[in-house]
Formats: C-alpha cells, sequence, structure tokens
C-alpha cells in the first residue's frame, strides 16, 4: 500500500510560497508525481464518462419503438371525385388499426382498415351504383392501408413531413403506393394527415360514367388520422 511520503502535507499546502513546495527528492518524488497526475486524469476522465452516459440513455429512449394506436371515431378517408357538372365527395368509417414505428431505422408495421361497405356520398342512388358496379364492397368489404417505411427524419416530439411507402388493399388487390404524410407526435398523442390520388380503374374498377355523367379515372383521397402514442418497455 502507498505510504505517505514525509513531507506531503507540505508540498500540498497551497498556501506556502511555491519555492517551499517542491516534492522531496527520491522515489517519494516521483510517487507523488504519478498520484498527481491519476488525480489530474481522474478529474477529466470521470466527468466526460458520466456525460457520454447520459447521451447514450437518451439516444436509446429516442429511438425507442413506437405504438401508434388509432382512435377510430377521429380517422377517416375522404374522396374527391370531380366530373364535368359537379364534384362528387364522400368519406368511409374506420374499422381498426395500429402502426408500430422504429424511430432508428424508419421501419413501419400494422396497418389501418376503412370498411369500404360505409362509403358514403349522401346520395342514395350514386351510393348503390358505387357500392354494386365500382367497389363491389359486398365482395370486397375492406380497404387497407400497410405502411413499411417513411422516408425523411421524424420528430419525437413535432411536426414532420415524410413519405411513407406501403401498399394499399382494394378491390382484392395489393397496391404499391408512396404517400407524403404530415405527422404531429406528443407525449402520448399523435394526429397524421394525408393527400394522394388513386388510379382506381387501374387498379382494376369500373369508371361510373354515364352518357351525361362523365368523371376522371383518379379519386382524391385525403386521409386524417390520430390516437394514443405507446412506448414499447424498455428491453
Amino acid at each position: 500500500m502507498f505510504q505517505q511520503p514525509a513531507g506531503l502535507l507540505t508540498v500540498l499546502d497551497w498556501r506556502r510560497p511555491a519555492r517551499e513546495c517542491e516534492p522531496p527528492a527520491g522515489p517519494d518524488k516521483e510517487r507523488l508525481r504519478t498520484l498527481v497526475h491519476r488525480t489530474r486524469v481522474g478529474r477529466v476522465a470521470i466527468p466526460a464518462l458520466i456525460a457520454l452516459f447520459w447521451i447514450s440513455l437518451a439516444a436509446s429512449d429516442g429511438a425507442q419503438e413506437l405504438s401508434l394506436q388509432f382512435d377510430l371515431a377521429h380517422t377517416t378517408a375522404s374522396f374527391t371525385l370531380g366530373d364535368v357538372l359537379h364534384t362528387v365527395r364522400g368519406s368511409f368509417k374506420a374499422k381498426g388499426g395500429e402502426f408500430h414505428f422504429d424511430p432508428a431505422s424508419n421501419n413501419i408495421s400494422g396497418q389501418v382498415v376503412f370498411d369500404a361497405t360505409s362509403g358514403n356520398t349522401g346520395n342514395s342512388t350514386r351510393d348503390r351504383k358505387m357500392h354494386k358496379d365500382v367497389l363491389q364492397s359486398e365482395r370486397y368489404p375492406e380497404i387497407s392501408f400497410r405502411p413499411n417505411h417513411a422516408g425523411g427524419t421524424i420528430a419525437v416530439p413535432g411536426s414532420s413531413t415524410m413519405q411513407v411507402h406501403g401498399f394499399i388493399g382494394m378491390h382484392g388487390g395489393d397496391h404499391e403506393v408512396t404517400v407524403p404524410v404530415t405527422v404531429n407526435l406528443a407525449a402520448d398523442h399523435w394526429n397524421a394527415s394525408a393527400h394522394f390520388q388513386v388510379p382506381y380503374v387501374q387498379w382494376g374498377m369500373k369508371n361510373p360514367s354515364v352518357l351525361l355523367l362523365r368523371v376522371g379515372n383518379t379519386v382524391e383521397i385525403d386521409l386524417h388520422a390520430e390516437g394514443r402514442v405507446v412506448r414499447a418497455a424498455n428491453q
């Protein structure tokens, strides 16, 4: 065990003149220099290690997987279809869904499902034709969106606009899409909105145009969703 050399108190006494604080000659002088060096290194290294610990802890928490649960009462898919005389507007109700988002990789899993049979434009005659001839909703009762990746950086918490890649399941087929989505994340709540086009005729559905009513081959979709944020338990 290191023995305190004679005169150590004298050497470390800062109140004495510098010339009186010279380390004693011999082995004790080298031991004292080693002690002072280790003390100086420790004063720098220990705070640095503590800082690195907290930085790594914060980074780990920021990369924590998020479960985005849907509030179905406030999740809707609205559509707009234009013709030469007027514009048709309608909406679909959400049936269920949940997304799992990994901020470290921007990967997403899960889905949101809409009830195709709930499509409503406010005109019963037009709606019957839409469900029977276009959507065939008795045969294909669900419309889903299954994202798998988000391009860009998401603010946790904060507002972000990302390019979300995934698949829309509709009319018996899966269709690859990339959708611009604006996401607002808070500690325990989230909401998102998106606007995009669906080329429904290209996806195998019938254009409902008749002699005096001509509509386009694409439909505009406005998606709004919100719900609760649940953070995955730390492993």
